[in-house]
């Protein structure tokens, strides 16, 4: 096989390769290069059509790659400082999966705090690991959780000597860090692997000035949203193993759920996208931040809103602060972030990340540029003169602290009936609830359903929060664990 560098993009330059051959094809997609779906290729284009293919010995085959996709997922490995690297075409969610599932059986306990993607809940619906929750500190002004503090890391793997792993989000979607490096020497000194979910820390691989990466820390899997900040298609991701991960194991878990026919629109993303950030993105990155910046003092100016970085350090439960996050507090202007986000969407033509009950994300990367910037610092600007008003009475606790009281496998699969919603206070969730973005559940299985949860997701819902999880398409009722006598 050619000897491949990180000037190559061995998926994209056989996808061209076989562009040029105009191959008759007789296998699938069914849609035969656009032929067969003349709007798929009116939409799309047909340079995106003829390259949606099958897998094929000449591109390789995602579940067992001998040649360019083993050559890509090589240079990946390269490129971020991993033992190995797996494409993964199922988004972020399937590669946090995979961690969860190559660590973790029925039974084995999981260190992790409770401010979690659902993507590594889900995991637990599946293995049947019990999680041991550490609940973060929270910022009571600006209303977020904050990252895991060292000390309770520590105190959780010495009451939990049989935990198998710990799992860190890093950095959170505001952009808090934790001391990674200091709970990977805790969790391996007790013989723990580190599962790290990275998806928006692609780009702390290629930063001067960055927070520590999980690889670089010495963490045993990470998983990256190349997607997010790194400029590959949507639903393409990473999955980083470090050298005492056996990457034939973690191949096979991986195949347990992904899927067997592969986009090879998704994985030439990837591998075009890695290339891009190997050769420019230091260059690249430092400007992201140095945006970003320039965006917090702007915004910062306009006085109401507060778009907070790394003064909220502490070394501790915030250990380092991702430059390139662009998070606004707004509720001292009287408004719930989300509230922000739907004006800047429906009156601005302004489409940021998200907003939650005391906050927004504008998310900043490699493709935005100081004119939007400040065509968001001015929508801002307006949207306080026009909008302001007093936020008395208005809820801004992002992070409520769960009761758990069965597994969420146990629950998620135990005999259920459904409850309104103002009715279900003192019984188990059986499925979740969450604003999406940024999909960290309000409730998860196996959770007591409280007073203070149910007027939260009431209020979610009145401020326009986009809420999902549960099986009631409105959001009225909540599937509940059948009570036995005597307890459940």
């Amino acid at each position: 096989m050619k000897k491949y560098v990180q000037e190559d993009a061995p998926i994209y330059e056989a996808l061209e390769q076989f562009r040029r051959m105009r191959i008759v094809p007789f296998d699938v997609p069914g849609h035969k290069r656009g032929r067969g779906n003349p709007e798929l290729s009116e939409l799309l284009g047909d340079r995106c059509v003829n390259i949606d293919v099958n897998s094929m010995k000449p591109l390789d085959n995602l579940c067992h790659p001998v040649s360019v996709i083993k050559a890509a997922e090589e240079l990946a490995a390269e490129a971020f400082g991993a033992a190995h690297a797996f494409l993964m075409v199922g988004g972020t969610t399937s590669a946090v999966q995979s961690m969860a599932l190559a660590c973790c059986k029925k039974g084995d306990k999981i260190i992790m705090p409770r401010n979690v993607h659902r993507s590594i809940i889900n995991a637990l619906v599946l293995c049947g690991a019990r999680p041991v929750y550490v609940n973060p500190d929270v910022d009571r002004h600006l209303g977020i959780s904050l990252g895991m503090k060292v000390e309770q890391v520590e105190q959780a793997i010495r009451d939990n000597p049989d935990a198998v792993a710990v799992f860190v989000n890093n950095p959170t979607y505001y952009g808090i860090c934790s001391d990674l490096r200091t709970i990977v020497e805790a969790a391996h000194s007790h013989g723990m692997k580190v599962l790290v979910d990275e998806a928006h820390g692609t780009h702390f691989y290629f930063g001067e000035n960055f927070p520590v990466t999980a690889m670089a820390a010495g963490a045993d899997m990470a998983s990256v949203s190349m997607h997010k900040s790194g400029g590959s298609l949507t639903q393409s991701s990473l999955l980083l193993v470090g050298k005492d991960m056996h990457p034939g194991y973690v191949r096979q878990i991986i195949n347990l759920t992904q899927t067997t026919s592969a986009s090879y629109l998704l994985l030439s993303s990837l591998d075009i996208s890695r290339r891009n950030l190997a050769l420019r993105g230091r260059e690249a990155f430092a400007k992201v931040a140095e945006l970003a910046e320039y965006a917090r003092e702007e915004i910062n100016r306009i006085g109401g809103y507060y778009a907070f970085g790394d003064e909220l350090v502490n070394r501790d439960s915030v250990y380092a602060f991702d430059p390139t996050k662009l998070s606004v507090h707004t509720l001292d202007i009287g408004l719930a972030g989300i509230e922000v986000y739907d004006i800047l969407r429906d009156e601005y033509d302004i489409q940021i990340e998200f907003g939650d009950l005391g906050n927004m994300l504008a998310y900043l990367s490699i493709g935005d540029r100081k004119q939007e910037v400040e065509r968001l610092v001015s929508a801002l600007a307006d949207i306080k003169r026009r909008y302001q008003k007093d936020k008395t009475g208005m809820l801004s606790q992002e992070y409520i602290p769960p009761r758990v009281v069965m597994t969420p496998q146990e629950s998620f699969y135990a005999p259920k009936e459904q409850l309104p919603i103002q009715e279900a206070e003192g019984r188990i969730c059986s499925e979740f609830v969450m604003c999406y973005p940024p999909g960290i559940p309000i409730l998860a299985p196996g959770e007591e359903i409280t007073d203070e949860i149910i007027e939260y997701i009431l209020y979610a819902k009145e401020k326009g929060c986009s809420m999902t999880g549960p099986e009631d398409e409105k959001i009225e009722k909540l599937n509940v664990v059948t009570e036995k006598k005597g307890g459940v």
